[in-house]
């Protein structure tokens, strides 16, 4: 698979503004990042933690870019009435000219997990299956249903509802990295965007996909390859972790110790940084999701030009691994 694509993740959460930040300038955010070459826009998903709601931040996007893909990393669709999000999803689709790509997940065990399902008023088990209807439900609305009889969500007599610009509607991936999700990416996602703190885990998983794919009779090459990863630039490797130490503490509560178990996290000086991510681009990825590891919205906008220096080497990196018959 040729090509690169490398994006950045807004600082959507108040956790990561100063006390004179104005919510407002992510749009500027959003539209530097497009003029440095970033190729897209991406915005997490939360009721836990204070933040700017993911699908309004795409909607306010939407027409403020040209060109970047604007995605969700990810979205939690039992948050949502499932029609009514299949609607502001191709609501935006539209307003972007077709440039929407939604990620989703089911959410998973700890402090995070069972709240939000308790806000949703959905029950935690099953959610996996019901995640996967949601989505099938949303492609049937997509193609113009007007009815869904699932094993979970049936609807009839759908009315009408928005067709996306796109035939069949945006792409649709999905994140995790448990055996029974790589299955259900092999089997119907079309990308696939995990945070495994290893190369060597993603390597493992991205072939678990390409089999599970083959199996249902997919091409592996359908499937879009990427990765979450939190990056601090910084002089060196000491100076960036002490940085994304406080990040750590500050989004999630928890020291960097704790979170570079299970989220892939770089950090050091741009040629450390570089390196490691080519590590992952080795193993496949082909579309980074870049968090700049930096609280308040100056300290962020610096990453993200630091950031961008780094974009031609690591397309450069991809375009090695695709001609020396890598991933």
């Amino acid at each position: 698979m040729a090509g690169m694509d490398i994006g950045v993740l807004l600082p959507t959460g108040t956790a990561q503004w100063g006390p004179s930040d104005d919510p407002r300038d992510l749009i500027s955010f959003g539209r530097r990042a497009e003029r440095l070459g970033f190729s897209s826009l991406f915005v997490n998903d939360s009721l836990i933690s204070p933040r700017i709601e993911a699908l309004t931040m795409l909607a306010a996007l939407a027409p403020a870019t040209e060109n970047v893909t604007l995605g969700t990393a990810a979205l939690m669709p039992f948050l949502r009435r499932p029609v009514q999000a299949a609607q502001s999803l191709a609501s935006i689709d539209l307003l972007s000219g077709g440039r929407l790509t939604v990620t989703v997940g089911a959410g998973f065990p700890g402090r995070f997990g069972r709240p939000l399902y308790t806000l949703s008023e959905l029950p935690w088990s099953r959610r996996f299956a019901r995640l996967d209807e949601t989505v099938a439900l949303w492609r049937a609305l997509w193609d113009g249903a007007g009815a869904f009889h699932g094993e979970i969500l049936r609807f009839a007599d759908i009315p009408p509802t928005t067709r996306p610009f796109r035939p069949g509607g945006p792409p649709v991936w999905l994140g995790g990295a448990t055996p029974a999700a790589l299955a259900r990416t092999g089997l119907m996602y079309d990308g696939w965007l995990p945070y495994p703190p290893e190369p060597a885990d993603y390597a493992s998983g991205l072939r678990d996909i390409h089999r599970a794919a083959a199996d249902a009779g997919r091409a592996g090459t359908d499937i879009t390859p990427a990765l979450f990863v939190s990056v601090r630039i910084d002089d060196d490797v000491e100076s960036g972790r002490r940085a994304l130490d406080g990040y750590a503490r500050s989004a999630y509560g928890m020291p960097l110790e704790e979170l570079e178990k299970i989220q892939a996290v770089v950090a050091g000086s741009a040629d450390q940084v570089c390196e490691r991510l080519g590590q992952y681009v080795a193993a496949g990825v082909r579309h980074l999701v870049v968090r700049l590891g930096s609280l308040g919205l100056p300290s962020q906008r610096d990453q993200l030009e630091r950031a961008a220096d780094l974009i031609p080497a690591v397309r450069a990196a991809a375009d090695h691994t695709s001609r020396s018959g890598g991933s």
